[in-house]
């Protein structure tokens, strides 16, 4: 049976999981999940995976979710995946696993909490959280500057790896998502991040060409977010 993954290309972990499948020649049926829409709340999707998540993988009788699982189970099920994504030396793959950990309680509750409250809150008409917003961002700064500075001082890639693991994609897709934000706050944030910018590119040569193709809708959204924000906010003024 064919793989279904269930996604949504807004969405950091479902990129993340399509670039991957790309790069390796994994055979998989996407499944759209319109995130935006709240079709993740839906019975017919819940019964698929409880959490209201995406993305979710189907593999037969198997379904697993969380992004971080799902890149190790299809890097070990699937022997055509190239080693460098999960390396099988222990100490190389226990370094990759250190960063995915780290991924969640730090990148990405910043990322979040910054998109929430500059994009998603005003897009909705919704007011946003100053306090939130502001703690939102320090989280997310101090979260680049680890990266900036430990996660990627030996190497081109994370840990010191000369090529991309399962943790460069998760990570950059979640960096990616700060797209979003209007281009003076994006490049307001990011900017100082010489060495983070720098992996980006890498990231996006190495994964060519799905990298850019995968996060077209994104490229997309962000176009038509940023005028529908500035429209808003004209109006408000």
């Amino acid at each position: 049976m064919t793989l279904k993954v269930y996604c949504d290309r807004m969405s950091q972990p479902s990129r993340a999981i399509l670039i991957f499948c790309k790069m390796n020649g994994i055979d998989f049926e996407e499944v759209h999940i319109d995130i935006l829409n709240n079709q993740q709340h839906t019975p017919e999707y819940k019964a698929i995976n409880p959490m209201s998540q995406v993305p979710t993988i189907v593999d037969g009788d198997f379904t697993l979710f969380e992004s971080h699982s799902i890149l190790i189970y299809l890097s070990c099920k699937y022997p055509g995946v190239a080693s460098h994504w999960y390396p099988s030396d222990l100490i190389e793959r226990a370094k990759v696993h250190s960063v995915l950990d780290w991924h969640h309680a730090n990148l990405r509750r910043g990322s979040v909490g910054v998109i929430m409250n500059n994009v998603l809150l005003p897009l909705n008409g919704l007011p946003s959280n100053p306090q939130a917003a502001e703690e939102a961002e320090k989280t997310l700064v101090k979260a680049l500057t680890v990266l900036e500075t430990f996660w990627l001082k030996d190497g081109p890639f994370l840990t010191g790896r000369s090529q991309p693991s399962i943790a460069d994609l998760n990570l950059v897709s979640e960096v990616m998502e700060l797209q979003l934000l209007n281009e003076k706050e994006h490049d307001r944030i990011l900017s100082p991040f010489k060495k983070v910018l720098q992996w980006v590119e890498d990231t996006k040569s190495a994964t060519a060409p799905y990298f850019e193709e995968i996060h077209g809708v994104l490229y997309k959204a962000s176009k038509e977010f940023r005028e529908l924000i500035a429209a808003k906010s004209a109006t408000n003024e």
